[in-house]
């Protein structure tokens, strides 16, 4: 295959040509009450050519890899239409390499009847459960190969696996109707997904236990969040203003996001880095063959870094951080996040809550926009902070707010990072692509708390 691609490439002529194929094979499960709603295999095989010209890109993508250099040209010609000026593009050093998937308990090597009992057991569980309405769960697993070629000399194969799993249980009482969910995703580890017989039970009796919780009265309050929340708060409303490509392209953005601009204390620092080792939006190099970083986006506090494929690193002046992405072979790849976190303190739990006379203690994620500096998020599950002790259960809570001044007011960050491996990011259409993001809790002042 190396051979192949290679040859595919010589006496093309264009500033940059990549021939990326893909081998994929998966599993899914779909659960919607007692009904399964969908099982089965899939696999598929492909690639795509991507040329730079001018400044302009062609991208084809294709099944038949017979044709290889017709594609190519192809992509080339359609290059040619739009580029107009000079192309921009970081250097990166050309390398050869093969990096296999590593794994403790494949997936793939487990029956798609085995799955299934295991997710007929825990839904079993749940709506077991005095309450429970219905459920929700949702399972996949794949494997992809990823070959790289690219008219600079470079040829990588890279392998991976990746799993995930949702269980959600939703509770009905009159008209009111609460649901708390659990995401658990991982790099290629079957067991992370077994022996969760006590978690669903957990899943469900919370459910029914928020329908019985007050409401809490909306206002401003001191707030705690738990490392899933502060996870996803810091990978939706902050990680995605990282992407080099929003800020390139959006001038108010710009104005906004200037390396050593100040956004925080000392103690708070935000990353972003494939190579970090573990999780899954770990990986040894780019979809463009950018070797792995880890990347300071906010450190001690000031904007140190943002996230760059190759093109919007040169349009930048910038260094590509490795963070160029894909989904499948039917995009380009385009800047994306890995594994997106905040750094732990030194604060403990009870520390960060002793001080606090009343505020709120916000739990796991349902949902939630952003528009620029703009969010709102919905906890899964909240509780009142009372003299320096969690107290009683409220509904879940809504929290907004504009990101920067939020991220000011993190006062206290804990000693307990934990990172969040389920779910997927979607952009531009590619969802769901494997990352994860974590945070050890944290305490903000003057945070917005919609209630009654």
């Amino acid at each position: 295959m190396k051979e192949k691609l290679l040859s595919a490439l010589r006496g093309q002529k264009a500033d940059y040509i990549e021939i990326r194929l893909d081998e994929s094979s998966s599993s899914r499960l779909i659960f919607r009450g007692e009904r399964l709603e969908e099982a089965g295999r899939s696999s598929s095989t492909g690639g795509n050519v991507r040329a730079l010209v001018r400044g302009g890109w062609g991208f084809v993508s294709f099944n038949n890899l017979e044709k290889l250099a017709e594609h190519v040209s192809l992509a080339i010609e359609q290059a040619r239409h739009v580029g107009k000026e000079e192309s921009k593009f970081s250097p990166v050093t050309p390398v050869v390499d093969v990096v296999e998937a590593s794994f403790k308990k494949n997936p793939l090597e487990i029956s798609l009847a085995v799955k299934k009992r295991l997710l007929d057991e825990y839904n079993r569980l749940m709506l077991d459960t005095p309450e429970i309405k219905t459920t929700s769960i949702s399972y996949g697993d794949s494997k992809k190969k990823v070959a790289l070629a690219t008219s600079e000399g470079t040829y990588i194969e890279q392998s991976r696996i990746d799993l995930n799993l949702r269980l959600s249980a939703i509770a009905g009482r009159d008209v009111d109707v609460q649901q708390v969910g659990l995401s658990i995703g991982s790099k290629g580890d079957f067991s992370t997904v077994e022996n969760l017989q006590e978690e669903a039970r957990d899943i469900a009796r919370r459910a029914v236990a928020l329908l019985s919780a007050p409401r809490v009265e909306g206002g401003t309050y001191t707030i705690v969040l738990d490392p899933i929340l502060a996870g996803v708060f810091v990978h939706e409303a902050f990680g995605h203003l990282s992407e080099a490509d929003h800020i390139y392209e959006n001038p108010q953005l710009r104005e906004v996001m200037v390396l050593g601009r100040k956004f925080g204390g000392k103690h708070l620092n935000i990353v972003d880095g494939a190579a970090v080792p573990g999780y899954r939006g770990s990986f040894k190099y780019d979809d463009e063959g950018t070797p792995a970083t880890k990347t300071y986006l906010i450190k001690e506090g000031v904007l140190n870094s943002r996230l760059h494929s190759r093109e919007t690193a040169a349009k930048m002046g910038e260094k590509p951080t490795g963070n160029a992405r894909a989904i499948n072979y039917t995009f380009p790849p385009i800047v994306r996040m890995t594994n997106t976190y905040i750094e732990p303190g030194a604060t403990t739990f009870d520390e960060m809550i002793s001080g606090i006379k009343e505020g709120v203690y916000a739990k796991d994620w349902y949902g939630g926009t952003t528009s620029l500096e703009m969010f709102t998020f919905s906890a899964g599950e909240a509780y009142m902070i009372r003299d320096g002790k969690i107290a009683e259960m409220i509904k879940p809570v809504v929290l907004s707010g504009n990101v920067f001044t939020t991220l000011d007011n993190i006062d206290a960050i804990g000693n307990d990072l934990d990172m969040n491996q389920g779910g997927g990011c979607g952009k531009a259409g590619q969802s769901p692509l494997p990352v994860s993001n974590g945070s050890p809790h944290i305490r903000i002042r003057n945070c917005l708390v919609g209630g009654k």
